[in-house]
């Protein structure tokens, strides 16, 4: 198929379609990843792999796909309970070393989820380049995209793109777990007003992660988010709402954390990107 992304209608399901397939893909390896992207969205493709960090630069004439994948398994979450649950407090920092200037530029206060940050600064530099060899031959939308891990990602990247002068077309998450703190998001909020579109599937537990305390948590979402509707039963949503009930700054002790990932390994299936493809229709 050709892809037909549309620079005018930011935010729309055709469009999103397009990324979710190109984050799917992502999770390719090289071997079949190449065929697939040309097989199913008309794209040459190139992939970019970094240690366990990975993204794709895809192109045809008309527009320049990045994809990051997220993580390497992404219907079993166990890889993410200690990274996104555990110990959450200390992951919220102000970035340093090489890609620090490039993110302090959110302003004062802001912060981001340390683990992140090291995954986009592994890949960063081999991503931008391919990006900026394909603008060398002609000048073309880029979208970035991700699910899970690689959505998270994909935002970060975003913001980094800019700041070397690359214009980002859209942002276009799924499943994603929030990056950093309030004045973080702000800062993206307004560098890409109407750019960012994040698809949550409404049981899926990740874009609820990473937190430390159920009243205070300082991680927040980037705007806008497109809610999805699968029927499958939202039990962390209800495990949630009881605790807070009794909680007024309850940080994550192991027990809490286990209660948390219990109700969260119920809804594990939801967050699969077979299920935002099917919810995209």
């Amino acid at each position: 198929m050709a892809v037909a992304l549309n620079e005018d209608s930011l935010g729309s399901q055709e469009n999103a379609r397009i990324l979710a397939i190109a984050s799917d893909l992502a999770y390719e390896p090289a071997g079949t990843g190449e065929a697939k992207f040309q097989k199913e969205l008309g794209l040459k493709a190139r992939l970019i792999s970094v240690g366990n960090t990975q993204s794709w630069v895809a192109s045809d004439d008309k527009n320049i796909i990045v994809a990051f994948r997220g993580t390497e398994a992404p219907n079993s979450l166990e890889g993410l309970k200690d990274w996104l649950l555990t110990d959450a407090l200390s992951l919220l920092i102000v970035p340093e070393g090489r890609l620090g200037t490039d993110l302090a530029a959110a302003g004062v206060g802001a912060r981001f989820h340390q683990g992140f940050v090291n995954a986009i600064a592994d890949i960063w530099e081999p991503t931008r380049h391919a990006v900026e060899e394909e603008l060398r031959t002609s000048d073309r939308p880029l979208w970035v995209t991700g699910h899970s891990l690689g959505g998270a990602l994909a935002l970060l990247a975003g913001w980094l793109f800019t700041r070397k002068m690359i214009s980002v077309c859209e942002i276009v998450t799924f499943g994603a777990p929030m990056i950093g703190n309030q004045a973080a998001v702000d800062a993206f909020d307004r560098e890409f007003a109407g750019k960012i579109h994040r698809y949550v599937n409404a049981p899926d537990p990740v874009p609820r992660l990473p937190m430390y305390s159920l009243m205070t948590n300082e991680f927040v979402h980037c705007q806008k988010e497109c809610r999805l509707a699968d029927p499958e039963p939202d039990a962390m949503a209800g495990l949630l709402q009881s605790l807070a009930k009794n909680t007024v700054d309850k940080l994550l002790s192991t027990t809490f954390v286990d209660e948390i990932w219990n109700a969260a390994k119920g809804s594990v299936a939801s967050h699969g990107m077979e299920h935002y493809r099917r919810l995209l229709g």
